[in-house]
């Protein structure tokens, strides 16, 4: 734990400069709602609109001056993409983006609005690393994983470390997980900083990979990734999976309709622009209401960067 808090206080002094501090909202009715005292971390208002820029800009900012000379590539459903290229643009340094063919739309917008050069790949993880790994051996450029790479973990954990900081005695921290890279910073920010506080996953039974993955213990893969929500169309990796295990309570399983619900009265209620990725575990808080009755709960609201054309309502 002490660990933990060390790492993760150099980690925040090294991005602070590159980062925005986010605020934290509540909502009466949400509170009402859910019989929770509700307490959501915007990353929605983040540079570029995610957390992702925390993990990429340490990530970015940890490489040697030779291997910043020769740009890094990454490969993204979206914000991660949109985190490096930022990234890389305020360091003067070349990034490389994969992206799957049916990433959004306001996305690829967005990476090629910030410099980056996007390679377009058939949506499966297995292409999305070949034309990585591709891009790297060719050009020298250093790979940033998405989420399974210590330093991008460190990144990200910087924002539940912001919000314990906040809100010291908050009695659960909970997140979305995809890759696990939030989840696992997470998870080691609640234990750095947390006092007697839990930190519980949510994620979208359609693609329930790391629910699985906790019952297995070995990392599980899905065969479809058939979800609205698109940022968590992925799966853990070995270096995140081992901090997961050993720090996160459980993970809470919910439906395409229990998301969209979620989605929808954030929306309405907070009026802030949220990605259905952002929604599930405050719908995983929902479906649950009985585990969280009457305790203060941090939600880690992840990412803004909506395709406005494909709204579910």
């Amino acid at each position: 734990m002490n660990d933990y808090k060390k790492i993760l206080s150099e980690c925040a002094e090294k991005i602070q400069p590159f980062i925005h501090r986010t605020p934290v909202l509540t909502s009466n009715y949400l509170n009402k709602l859910s019989g929770a005292e509700v307490y959501f971390k915007c990353e929605n208002f983040q540079k570029m609109g995610a957390f992702k820029m925390r993990g990429a800009m340490h990530a970015i900012l940890n490489l040697s001056d030779d291997q910043k000379s020769k740009g890094v590539v990454t490969h993204s459903s979206g914000n991660m993409a949109q985190a490096v290229a930022l990234g890389a643009q305020l360091l003067n340094i070349p990034a490389y983006i994969v992206m799957p063919e049916n990433a959004p739309q306001v996305k690829k917008d967005a990476v090629k609005g910030y410099g980056g050069k996007i390679t377009e790949v058939f949506p499966t993880i297995g292409d999305r690393q070949d034309a990585a790994d591709e891009i790297s051996n060719r050009l020298g450029a250093a790979f940033l994983h998405p989420s399974n790479d210590f330093n991008v973990i460190l990144g990200q954990g910087t924002a539940a470390k912001e919000l314990l900081e906040d809100y010291p005695d908050l009695n659960v921290v909970m997140t979305p997980v995809g890759g696990g890279g939030l989840l696992a910073g997470t998870s080691m920010a609640v234990q750095a900083f947390g006092k007697s506080c839990i930190t519980i996953g949510g994620e979208p039974s359609n693609v329930d990979d790391a629910f699985r993955s906790m019952k297995s213990g070995r990392i599980e893969i899905n065969e479809k990734a058939n979800t609205i929500a698109d940022g968590l169309r992925t799966h853990l990796g070995d270096i995140n999976f081992p901090i997961i295990q050993k720090n996160v309570e459980r993970i809470i399983l919910v439906d395409e309709d229990e998301i969209i619900a979620a989605l929808r009265l954030i929306w309405e209620r907070m009026k802030i622009i949220i990605e259905p990725s952002c929604a599930v575990p405050f719908a995983a808080l929902l479906k649950e209401k009985e585990s969280f009755r009457g305790k203060k709960v941090g939600i880690i609201i992840t990412g803004g960067n909506v395709d406005l054309g494909k709204l579910p309502f």
